[in-house]
């Protein structure tokens, strides 16, 4: 077994080869289902950008109503996000799971069957309140398994799921809406919503009968396995400094969670309002085929998902979080530069998305893993729920914002701008609001 060096001494943890067996056992068991799991999430989430390009032929919404539909799910999330998430703690991974995964998939497979703004309103909204706690759940749910010095590897690979989901919907979406249209009387957008919803409630069952809720519950470890994987959770280290909580309530009144939330507020404000415009950015550089913008809108996530391995591997590595993430903001501002000089050029624009998806795909795991090193274990639960809670209110309004930016400007230039600026803000905030742990207190010296 590995033995835990005092901080000042060993800013890295090392591992023997059984601890490193007993690690990748946990992975095989966990990751697959759920990174399954986030992929559907994901789909579901955006889809709405593919679907859109379709849905203004048969249902007439305004561009406004789709982003207010975009960003309603948000609000949704965001209100039901900390309850969901404190039970977790209290029923349990499987219960939970069940619950979220079979509510949304009913939510999002109900979309095929909107006829006004205010139907699809109220189920984009549900979806968001369904959907409450996934996330950070999962991300709570790791912290059961994992060290902190394996916790980053482990989100970044469950985070790839963020990733396949953007690979996988835009072939996904557009060749649905272009080869099932019409067919059993059906437009091309109501199948989207039906194939890519019902899975999640499959899902849910799954999760349920597979899953073990802590390491004491799996059967698939054995007893010593058990007793090693208890103890270097036991003994885990911090590689920043951790906030001092006497109750989750006193987090309310810690300055940095809420700053911590504006980071991630900024970065959700980019990844979403992106994401929900992708599909009508590649229209616009000339691309009218809906397969081919599918296809060609996997380019930039292939990118990101290749970002966020790279930059987990290396922030473990390292044990270093801070100045990773400033710099996947940077290449994402570099990338949305780009685009602007790109000026709706096809192949110029492109690349300008796939460096700016290398970026951003890259930031949220490495956000979690520094926030849940900054928390303390009493107050995990909460704060995490916190934090998420209040920067899925970034992307409530700013697709709306974008919007309107663009009616007012007549073009897509502003809203890049605006984007780029969001995610150098992120950045810098979170640089400010972290600092190392120093060398007598009590974490490690994080090397930034």
């Amino acid at each position: 077994m590995a033995h835990h060096m005092p901080a000042q001494d060993h800013p890295h943890q090392t591992y023997s080869a059984a601890d490193e067996k007993l690690f990748s056992k946990v992975g095989w068991r966990l990751l697959p289902l759920l990174i399954v799991c986030y992929v559907i999430s994901y789909i579901d989430r955006i889809n709405i950008g593919y679907a859109q390009l379709q849905m203004e032929k048969t249902l007439s919404f305004s561009d406004a109503a789709y982003a207010f539909g975009a960003g309603i799910f948000f609000v949704g999330y965001f209100i039901f996000e900390v309850p969901s998430n404190l039970l977790l703690e209290k029923m349990g991974a499987r219960k939970t799971l069940l619950r979220i995964l079979f509510l949304w998939g009913l939510a999002a497979a109900g979309m095929a069957f909107v006829k006004t703004p205010m139907q699809f309103y109220v189920l984009r909204f549900l979806l968001g309140a369904f959907e409450a706690g996934f996330f950070p759940g999962v991300i709570l749910y790791l912290t059961y398994w994992y060290p902190s010095a394996r916790r980053a590897k482990a989100i970044a690979i469950f985070m790839t799921g963020a990733a396949l989901g953007k690979l996988l919907a835009g072939p996904m979406s557009g060749g649905i809406m272009q080869y099932l249209e019409g067919w059993h009387g059906l437009h091309g957008w109501q199948w989207l919503f039906i194939v890519e919803g019902l899975p999640a409630c499959i899902l849910g069952l799954v999760a349920f009968f597979t899953l073990k809720d802590r390491p004491e519950d799996a059967d698939w470890l054995s007893a010593e396995q058990k007793r090693t994987l208890r103890s270097h959770l036991d003994n885990d280290t911090q590689v920043v400094a951790t906030a001092s909580h006497a109750s989750a309530w006193s987090l309310l009144r810690d300055p940095k969670v809420f700053t911590m939330a504006l980071v991630y507020c900024l970065q959700l404000s980019v990844v979403y309002t992106v994401l929900f415009w992708t599909p009508t950015l590649v229209r616009s550089w000339g691309v009218q085929n809906l397969f081919l913008l599918g296809v060609l809108t996997a380019l930039p996530a292939a990118c990101g998902l290749i970002g966020m391995v790279l930059f987990g591997r290396s922030s473990d590595k390292h044990l270093e979080r801070r100045w990773h993430y400033f710099a996947t903001c940077a290449i994402s501002a570099a990338g949305t530069a780009v685009m602007i000089w790109g000026q709706g050029n096809l192949v110029v624009s492109l690349a300008g998305l796939m460096v700016y998806q290398l970026g951003m795909s890259s930031a949220t795991p490495l956000f979690f893993a520094a926030l849940s090193e900054y928390m303390p274990k009493k107050t995990a639960a909460a704060g995490i729920g916190l934090v998420s809670s209040l920067g899925n209110l970034g992307p409530a309004f700013m697709p709306s914002i974008r919007n309107w930016l663009s009616e007012m400007t007549g073009g897509q230039t502003a809203g890049l701008y605006l984007m780029m600026g969001l995610a150098l803000a992120a950045g810098v905030l979170l640089i400010a609001v972290i600092r190392p742990a120093t060398a007598g207190g009590t974490g490690q010296l994080a090397r930034a």
